[in-house]
């Protein structure tokens, strides 16, 4: 008698089975950091304009992969449960919709992207300079959404049924590809003509479509507990729900981080171009130190809604013990890094003196929230698996748009520029407030 691969989550050691499911993950996205680092580092080195741009155009970007991301993270989370239930056709069926929804999701962040781009640009500055560059970024960027959008959505299938393995290659894949391209794209090696800002976005999309179609193939033809069923194939209302009920509130949480980062740009674009420049480093190097945490609760997802779908309280709560210890550890080792090295970090974007003076001052308030601000993830991680997406999405809006922003705008005001990076500490501190009783009173319920 075969044995479901994804039954591991059910029997396996905890600690071995986070470290298993998670590394990978971890290592995945310290890549996709990795790039993003990169991928800035090589823009600064054209000018500050393009670094300008860049930033500005980040939260476009961020709100088309919130609305993959979300729909990703429903269909795993219930493709999971319905394992943890051996409900396997169901399962099945549950994979095929999210993976025709991903890419219906990917064509039309496409044309919402090439519609906006250039009049959402003109919002924060008149310079022609820096919205052709955005511009010119997000038309090549956003025409392909569709890319990074089935590829979230097949990973993340996979992932549901224990296999971190294949996706950590997928995503390393397409970011080497990115990596290696971008310098020959943007100033133009090997006989390729110089490109700029295009280059970096055609190395962009060429990785991610290179990443998308490996997982494609994977999820298609290899060997795992779940079969993407396109023939005769129907929409089943009831699926799709269960779906959005999850997904829907993670794309709100995503798509509220790009509505703040917007109002935050614009709120630091009346004080100088330094702190909009300032910000946009900020969330590059963080990445470095989040992505660790994001990558463990992506790990430890599958684990939580498989083992809330099988009823086993002892091993879905050794799991949420597990993922605060580990936060902390890592939170706080990137707090004593943002501390001791901002001047390293910031220098490596070609800042000017203002920069770099606005940048090292920066980082160092904003690392102060960071071990509180890992607790808020996995609060909303054990959320998620438990389908009450709606309450995730609450804490994200509690903290991005009711406590950071007007804090910022503020503090910008009345107090100066350096007080308004202390907005994230506060925002963070409140929401662990709030939140951590009604957690706690939650898993009790689910397992009573």
């Amino acid at each position: 008698m075969s044995i479901n691969k994804s039954d591991k989550m059910g029997t396996m050691p905890i600690k071995k089975l986070l470290i298993t499911m998670s590394l990978p993950s971890i290592f995945s996205m310290l890549i996709q950091a990795m790039y993003n680092i990169v991928d800035s580092i090589y823009i600064a080195q054209l000018s500050g304009e393009a670094l300008f741009a860049i930033g500005l155009v980040f939260p476009i970007q961020m709100a088309s992969l919130s609305i993959g991301i979300g729909a990703a993270v429903g269909t795993n989370a219930l493709v999971a449960k319905r394992l943890g239930q051996k409900r396997n056709e169901h399962a099945n069926q549950t994979a095929t919709t999210g993976l025709i929804i991903s890419f219906i999701h990917g064509i039309i962040c496409a044309i919402f992207g090439l519609l906006v781009s250039k009049a959402f640009l003109q919002m924060f500055t008149t310079d022609t300079n820096v919205i052709e560059l955005g511009t010119s970024y997000l038309f090549i960027v956003m025409g392909f959404a569709f890319a990074p959008h089935v590829q979230i959505m097949a990973e993340r299938i996979l992932q549901a049924t224990g296999n971190m393995i294949i996706p950590m290659f997928t995503q390393l894949l397409g970011a080497i590809i990115n990596i290696i391209l971008d310098p020959i794209f943007i100033f133009g090696y090997f006989g390729v003509p110089a490109m700029g800002m295009k280059g970096a976005a055609i190395a962009t999309v060429i990785g991610q479509i290179c990443g998308m179609s490996v997982m494609l193939y994977i999820i298609l033809n290899g060997k795992h507990d779940i079969k993407i069923k396109f023939k005769g194939f129907k929409f089943e209302k009831v699926v799709i729900q269960k779906i959005y009920k999850i997904g829907l509130p993670v794309m709100v949480m995503n798509a509220i981080g790009s509505v703040t980062t917007t109002l935050m740009n614009g709120i630091l674009a009346t004080i100088s171009v330094a702190a909009v420049n300032t910000l946009s480093i900020y969330f590059k190097v963080q990445s470095f130190v989040f992505m660790p945490i994001f990558g463990m609760t992506q790990g430890a997802m599958p684990i939580l809604a498989y083992n809330y779908g099988a009823k086993n309280k002892e091993r879905y709560v050794s799991t949420i013990r597990l993922m605060f210890i580990a936060s902390f550890v890592i939170m706080s080792l990137g707090t004593i890094i943002f501390m001791a090295f901002p001047q390293q970090l910031i220098s490596m974007f070609n800042p000017d003196e203002q920069l770099l003076s606005v940048g090292t001052i920066a980082l160092r308030i904003i690392s102060t929230h960071f071990v509180i601000a890992a607790f808020g993830i996995v609060m909303t991680t054990i959320f998620q698996s438990m389908g009450d997406g709606l309450i995730s999405m609450i804490m994200s809006m509690l903290r991005q748009l009711v406590f950071i922003v007007p804090t910022a705008y503020i503090f910008a005001n009345y107090f100066g520029l350096n007080y308004v990076w202390f907005s994230f500490t506060i925002a963070s501190l409140l929401n662990v407030i709030i939140f951590a009783p009604l957690c706690i009173k939650r898993v009790k319920k689910a397992f009573r």
